[in-house]
């Protein structure tokens, strides 16, 4: 009866450690001190400042078209191929090269290392006002990333550098686009790096808990790295789920069995 008490209790143990709870892959959990009606507090999102090998799409417009097509020379050149893939930006672009510098047809080289996006577009339209352009011409020039990149890596469907068309990406838009976290995947310990002028930044999420949005790396910056940790059932070799973990329990006993019966006999 002891035995059987024993056997029980072990194996009980081992579906209880194995198995992957429920809280460890819920995204956004509300904690239990928290009130249910507890606000979630506005998001203030810094602008991003440009690095070396940031891609610019860079475009003009004004009355005289003739006269801004000099400007607009690198995508004109190629409208068609930018109008049926943005992919094309990349090498239609303007990169900020070592420097900090990009090159702008008759500007020439201008420095935006550090800047964001409004200021460069500031920068780029002042200039040519006082330059090429008076008032009456109504120039609008419009300054974008050629896209949001960023690589990410470890537990999640679909590894490597993505890129997604859109200004601003916070951590679960990233991770839903490399086809969410695995089973195994460790949501509590999602590490971002993320480059900065005085060095390289490390910072762990808890994407189990709703006040994530309010970190400062909930939402990414263009280059940042997303690196998923694994869980340590993945180590253990054991199942995701009770029935898995119930079969690996059923075959290891089965072995012990057969090679206990094999050294008796």
């Amino acid at each position: 009866m002891n035995k059987s008490i024993f056997f029980l209790v072990m194996m009980s143990g081992l579906l209880l450690a194995s198995c992957i709870p429920t809280k460890d892959l819920t995204y956004l959990q509300q904690k239990e001190s928290e009130s249910p009606e507890k606000a979630i507090a506005a998001i203030e999102l810094k602008p991003y400042r440009l690095q070396t090998n940031d891609v610019l799409s860079i475009n003009l417009k004004t009355i005289d078209p003739k006269l801004v097509s000099i400007f607009n020379a690198n995508t004109n050149a190629n409208e068609n191929m930018v109008q049926t893939s943005e992919n094309s930006l990349y090498f239609n672009g303007y990169r900020v090269d070592d420097h900090g510098n990009i090159r702008i047809p008759i500007l020439g080289e201008i420095n935006v290392l550090g800047y964001t996006l409004e200021e460069v577009r500031l920068k780029i339209e002042k200039q040519l006002l006082e330059e090429y352009f008076n008032k009456e011409a109504n120039l609008f020039v419009n300054v974008k990333l050629s896209g949001f990149r960023y690589t990410i890596n470890g537990e999640v469907g679909s590894t490597g550098t993505k890129m997604l068309y859109q200004e601003n990406v916070h951590i679960l838009e990233a991770i839903a686009n490399a086809g969410d976290i695995t089973m195994v995947g460790n949501r509590k310990e999602v590490t971002i790096m993320r480059k900065t002028p005085t060095g390289v930044e490390m910072h762990d999420l808890d994407l189990t808990d709703r006040n994530v949005i309010n970190s400062p790396y909930y939402y990414l910056q263009p280059n940042d790295y997303i690196y998923v940790k694994p869980l340590k059932q993945k180590s253990w070799g054991t199942g995701k789920t009770g029935i898995e973990s119930l079969g690996t329990v059923i075959t290891l006993l089965s072995l012990v069995t057969t090679t206990y019966l094999l050294l008796k006999n």
